[in-house]
C-alpha cells in the first residue's frame, strides 16, 4: 500500500467515495480547493495500484482536524484508513499541532469505533442546525 498526497487526478475518485460515504457529499469543485494550501492537505492510499481510499486534513493553530476519511468498500478492513490517520497526525506534528481531532455522525457506530481504535477520546456531542436565508 501507498499513501502519497493527493492529485488532481484523483479528484473524481475522491467525489465518488464521498457519495458512497457520506449523506452530504463534497462537490469536486470543494475537494479541489482541498488538495493542497496553507493549512491543509489531502491524503491518498493506493493499493496493488488501485484508489484505495484518501483523507482530508487542515489544521487552524495547534489544532488538527480530520475534514474526510474514507476507503473504498473492496479495500475496507485493511488497515488503510488507519495508516492515512497516521500519516496525516505526522504531518499535522511537523506543522506544529498538539491536538488532533476528528469527527462523525451520531448514528455512525463503525466510525465512532474506528476513531477510540486509533486513539481518539469522545470529547462532546451535538445536534446541528441549519436555517437556510
Amino acid at each position: 500500500m501507498t499513501i502519497r498526497d493527493a492529485r488532481p487526478s484523483d479528484v473524481a475518485k475522491i467525489a465518488a467515495l464521498e457519495r458512497e460515504c457520506f449523506s452530504l457529499p463534497w462537490p469536486e469543485e470543494i475537494i479541489a480547493s482541498q488538495l493542497s494550501g496553507p493549512g491543509k492537505i489531502m491524503l491518498a492510499a493506493e493499493e496493488e495500484g488501485a484508489f484505495a481510499g484518501y483523507m482530508g486534513l487542515q489544521y487552524v493553530l495547534d489544532e488538527g482536524y480530520i475534514s474526510n476519511v474514507c476507503t473504498a468498500p473492496e479495500h475496507r478492513r485493511r488497515g488503510i484508513a488507519r495508516r492515512l490517520v497516521d500519516a496525516c497526525q505526522s504531518w499535522a506534528q511537523m506543522q506544529g499541532c498538539k491536538e488532533f481531532a476528528s469527527d462523525c455522525e451520531l448514528d455512525n457506530l463503525e466510525s465512532q469505533r474506528f476513531h477510540q481504535a486509533c486513539g481518539f477520546a469522545e470529547v462532546n456531542r451535538i445536534v446541528c442546525f441549519l436555517k437556510k436565508g
